[in-house]
């Protein structure tokens, strides 16, 4: 499955998220059933950025953002989320 979080950052926090959110990358990679992950931000609108992880399945994705080390970075930025599901069973891949 894969997760995709949106992130709308206001140009000023930029630099300060791109770090924290590298980190939070760092401790979801040392997490059981984590497959990879990548930090983007949008080519069109420079302020709206997503977090993409890939994982061997729901669960694994869920115990990983519940561990300490990832809550601990994670949810400082989570007032900068954009409200939707991203959760995605992949479907067709190549």
């Amino acid at each position: 499955m894969i997760a995709i979080t949106r992130y709308r950052v206001p140009e000023e926090e930029s630099g300060g998220f791109a770090e924290s959110m590298t980190e939070v990358l760092a401790a979801l990679a040392a997490s059981t059933g984590f497959r990879s992950g990548r930090l983007a931000r949008t080519v069109d609108d420079p302020g709206l950025w997503a977090l993409v992880t890939e994982w061997d399945g729901a669960g694994h994705y869920r115990r990983a953002l519940g561990a300490y080390e990832v809550r601990l970075r994670f949810m400082p930025l989570a007032a900068l989320a954009v409200d939707e599901p991203g959760a995605y069973e992949v479907v067709s891949s190549a």
